[in-house]
C-alpha cells in the first residue's frame, strides 16, 4: 500500500496498516478447492482469480449477474497489466469463461455486460451465443481524456440478456427518474403527470436505455476509491432494483473496489464478488463495512433517481420524510 497526499476535503476511501490486516482476514480463498456450497459464498468477497475457482462454484445460485471485466485496452490494475489485442483475442478471452458466467445464474436470472466501443461488438457475440440479448444500455460517462484527432470517449455499453424471455424479474417502477417538467401541462388548472414542488416541478419517468444522470466517482463522493475504473454506485443500483428481487443474489466475479456488493447489500439483497487483486478486496471490505451504518446512494433518494443538478431538491426531501 502506498500513501498519497490528499487535500483536506478529499473522501476518498483508504486504508490503514492495521485496517488492512483486518479486512484480509475476512476474504475468502477458495483456490484448490473441488466443491464450493451456496451458503460459502454468501456475503463473501472472494480473493482468487477468477478462473482458479469458477468451476466449483454451484451452479444456478445467481439471480442477476454484473460483470465489468478488463475492456480491450492497455491498462494497469494495481500492478497487474491488462493489455489490448485484437477483436478476435479479446472475443476469445470473453469465450473462456463467460459461458461459465452462464451456468452460474438461475432460470429466470438476468446478466448485464458492461464495455466501451472497443470491445461492444465482442460483448453482444459473446452474449448471443449464450444467452438471449433485450437491450444495450449506453451510458454517459461525462469524463475522459479529450483528443486532437477523434472524438472524446465519454459514452459505454451495458448489454442486458436473460435465459428465458418469458421467466424474468424486472421490476420498472423500482428505477423512475425523476425529472425537472420545462413545458408543464395543466388539466383544468391541475399539473397533468407531474408533480408541483417548493423546489421546482418535477415528473417520474420510465426509464430508457440512455443514462445521461450518472456521476463518475471522484474525490470528494464518499464512494470514491483510487480504483483504475470504478462504477458509480448510482449506475449499479439501476440494474440491481430492475433485475434482482429483494434478498435475491447478486453476482459480480470482476469485483474490483466492491461496488456492486456494496450496492447489493444497501438496497436489501445478498451478494457475493470474486476480486484477484487483495487491496481492491479489502477495499470493497471497508465498503461494506461502512455499508453497516450509510446506506445513501447518490442520486437515488425517496425511491426515485434523479437526475443531475437537483441535489438541493432530494435534501429537501431527505428532510421531509
Amino acid at each position: 500500500m502506498t500513501e498519497k497526499e490528499r487535500a483536506g476535503r478529499n473522501q476518498t476511501i483508504t486504508l490503514t496498516a492495521d485496517e488492512y490486516i483486518s479486512f484480509e482476514g475476512k476474504l475468502s480463498d477458495f483456490k484448490g478447492k473441488d466443491n464450493v456450497e451456496p451458503d460459502e459464498i454468501i456475503n463473501k468477497t472472494i480473493n482468487n482469480d477468477l478462473l482458479d475457482v469458477i468451476d466449483a462454484f454451484p451452479k444456478q445460485f445467481a439471480d442477476l449477474i454484473v460483470i465489468d471485466p478488463p475492456y480491450n485496452l492497455t491498462k494497469e490494475f494495481n500492478g497487474f497489466l491488462f493489455k489490448s489485442s485484437s477483436q478476435d483475442q479479446y472475443l476469445e478471452y470473453l469465450r473462456a469463461w463467460f459461458p461459465k458466467m452462464v451456468s452460474l445464474l438461475k432460470p429466470n436470472g438476468s446478466l448485464y455486460l458492461c464495455g466501451d466501443w472497443k470491445c461492444t461488438s465482442a460483448s453482444q457475440q459473446v452474449m448471443e451465443e449464450n444467452l438471449t440479448v433485450l437491450n444495450r444500455i449506453t451510458w454517459q460517462r461525462e469524463k475522459g481524456r479529450g483528443a486532437l484527432h477523434n472524438w472524446k470517449n465519454a459514452m459505454e455499453d451495458i448489454w442486458f440478456a436473460v435465459k428465458d424471455t418469458k421467466n424474468y424479474y424486472f421490476d420498472v417502477e423500482a428505477v423512475k427518474q425523476k425529472k425537472r417538467v420545462m413545458a408543464p401541462y395543466r388539466d383544468n388548472g391541475k399539473p397533468k403527470d407531474w408533480e408541483e414542488t417548493d423546489e421546482g416541478n418535477f415528473r417520474l419517468t420510465y426509464p430508457s436505455n440512455f443514462w445521461d444522470d450518472i456521476s463518475i466517482p471522484y474525490w470528494s463522493m464518499p464512494e470514491n476509491t483510487d480504483h483504475p475504473t470504478q462504477k458509480p454506485e448510482k449506475l449499479i443500483a439501476k440494474l440491481i432494483l430492475a433485475s434482482c428481487p429483494k434478498n435475491g443474489l447478486v453476482f459480480d466475479p470482476f469485483l474490483g473496489s466492491g461496488t456492486t456488493s456494496v450496492v447489493a447489500k444497501k438496497l436489501g439483497r445478498r451478494y457475493c464478488g470474486i476480486e484477484m487483486n487483495k487491496e481492491y478486496a479489502c477495499w470493497a471490505e471497508k465498503r461494506l463495512a461502512l455499508a453497516d451504518t450509510d446506506k445513501t446512494i447518490q442520486g437515488y433518494t425517496d425511491g426515485v433517481f434523479w437526475e443531475r443538478n437537483t441535489l438541493n431538491a432530494q435534501q429537501t426531501k431527505k428532510v421531509q420524510r
